[in-house]
């Protein structure tokens, strides 16, 4: 059966070398010529596994091992290695979580600091994310220690603390020239959510509602049934079956605990400079070093076919 390896470095700092390039090639079995998607930062590698290593579990064991492998050969250097079958790659469906991964911040924790409580509730959010206590209670607990603080501070930490994470409008926007449909979706809250979805450029939005006294202050809780692990899985699976997509067409990333499910479910599961836990649910598609447009590269989108916003 055939696999690419795509190798992929951050735009700003063109580390795929053609000497790794055909390292990488001459080790891996039956490897094939370099395919470059954009020289010194892309490339794709594709390599046959003997049809004695065919079935499933022995098949996943084998790319892991690769993946593993590749990382070694690749070093020090600020390359990430995303392995797949070449046929779909290009999928009609993202599912991207929102907090540390389409933006650089944990939106919560930056709320928590206009209460002065911003440690204690980033303590709470990375053992979450880590996988170590249920999101659902740690948001809870979260959430009411906000009560009190007025919703437009909302707009004041969009505006002053939330920034973009790089390539991730280009994301959005290719793979919706290309006939993709895109969903944000996050254990955060629509507050957030509703705004930088629309400056991002997705399609939807899918996350917590905040509950708010008639003042404008928040009352400390959230609305029920709260998106969390399994609701972004949910989502991916709504909207497979609305779009009448198979799994294979789809693409989910995220970087904590409570997206390792969508993940798995996904056609190509991203852990993006993700926890410890989701990086062991996506070995085979773990991006460290690159930007958002690692994800167009993992595609197999040339650097020419990419869509500026």
């Amino acid at each position: 059966m055939f696999y690419v390896a795509t190798l992929i470095a951050p735009p700003d700092r063109p580390a795929v070398t053609d000497t790794l390039a055909r390292n990488v090639a001459r080790y891996l079995p039956h490897g094939r010529p370099v395919d470059w998607l954009a020289p010194g930062i892309a490339t794709d590698i594709a390599f046959l596994v003997d049809d004695a290593d065919s079935d499933a579990p022995t098949q996943q064991n084998l790319l892991k091992d690769l993946s593993a492998d590749i990382r070694d050969i690749i070093g020090g250097e600020p390359v990430d290695v995303v392995i797949q079958p070449p046929d779909g790659r290009r999928k009609k469906l993202l599912i991207a979580d929102m907090d540390s991964t389409m933006i650089g911040q944990e939106c919560i924790d930056e709320l928590a600091d206009y209460a002065g409580l911003k440690s204690r509730v980033a303590a709470i959010t990375e053992r979450a994310m880590r996988g170590e206590i249920a999101f659902e209670p740690a948001l809870r607990e979260r959430v009411a220690l906000l009560k009190g603080l007025p919703i437009s501070v909302i707009d004041t930490v969009i505006a002053e603390r939330i920034r973009l994470t790089p390539g991730g409008r280009t994301l959005v926007a290719t793979m919706r020239a290309h006939g993709a449909y895109t969903c944000l979706v996050s254990g955060g809250f629509t507050a957030f959510t509703s705004k930088l979805a629309a400056m991002i450029g997705f399609d939807e939005q899918r996350a917590n509602t905040l509950l708010i006294e008639p003042d404008g202050k928040l009352t400390g809780a959230v609305a029920e049934p709260i998106v969390g692990r399994e609701a972004k899985l949910d989502a991916l699976l709504d909207l497979s079956k609305r779009l009448g997509l198979e799994r294979n067409d789809t693409l989910a990333v995220g970087d904590g605990a409570n997206d390792i499910s969508m993940i798995k479910a996904a056609g190509l599961g991203a852990a993006f400079h993700g926890k410890p836990a989701i990086k062991q649910a996506a070995v085979t598609a773990c991006i460290d070093h690159g930007d958002l447009t690692a994800l167009l590269y993992a595609q197999g989108y040339r650097r020419e076919e990419f869509v500026e916003p």
